[in-house]
């Protein structure tokens, strides 16, 4: 059986400059880079991100492709966003971060959020009639925003708009993995 690859596929990944937990970044940019991929990171400044580990403990410093006003999501098949809940929960609140989660929606392109990330599609408007998984912390916050919680390693939900997938932790990353995977295929080369 051939390798997947996503050559010509291009995937954003959104954060904020600090606090990122740093797998639910670095993991997916390199997988998808490895795959063929075409990957940027964007971010709130051009000033090196700084991820973190559980929340507390350094971990690597990425350097952000570019900024998030400077975003054009026309430009990209599918948005990563990682979690982190210092990194989620400043995301939540910019604005450009919103303007890109909701240009993704409305063109029918795939939204991946783990672990606080989907506290932006809570932001955002996007989890009503919607079945999420999350770190357990946002079930509330997604059920209140008229979103269905389930304890999954990642869940798919193609019933709006755009196929939201999301996952709960950093452990759960090859399951998301996958699901990015399956949503970057149908029109991969």
């Amino acid at each position: 059986m051939a390798e997947k690859t996503f050559e010509g596929r291009r995937v954003l990944a959104i954060v904020t400059n600090y606090g990122v937990e740093q797998d639910e970044l670095v993991v997916p940019v390199k997988h998808l880079r490895d795959k063929g991929a075409a990957v940027t990171v964007a971010a709130v400044t051009t000033d090196d991100i700084r991820t973190l580990v559980g929340d507390k403990d350094p971990g690597a410093t990425v350097q952000p492709d570019l900024t998030l006003p400077e975003v054009d999501p026309d430009s990209y098949d599918l948005l990563l966003v990682p979690g982190g809940t210092l990194n989620a929960d400043t995301l939540r609140l910019q604005d450009d971060a919103q303007r890109i989660v909701r240009a993704f929606s409305s063109a029918a392109r795939p939204v991946a959020a783990i672990c606080h990330g989907p506290w932006l599609l809570v932001e955002t408007g996007l989890t009503e009639g919607r079945t999420l998984t999350s770190y357990a912390s946002l079930r509330t916050d997604i059920q209140n925003a008229g979103g269905t919680w389930v304890d999954k390693s990642v869940v798919s939900d193609d019933t709006g708009s755009s196929t939201l997938i999301t996952s709960r932790t950093p452990d759960d990353l090859p399951d998301f993995l996958r699901e990015i995977e399956a949503a970057l295929a149908p029109s991969a080369g």
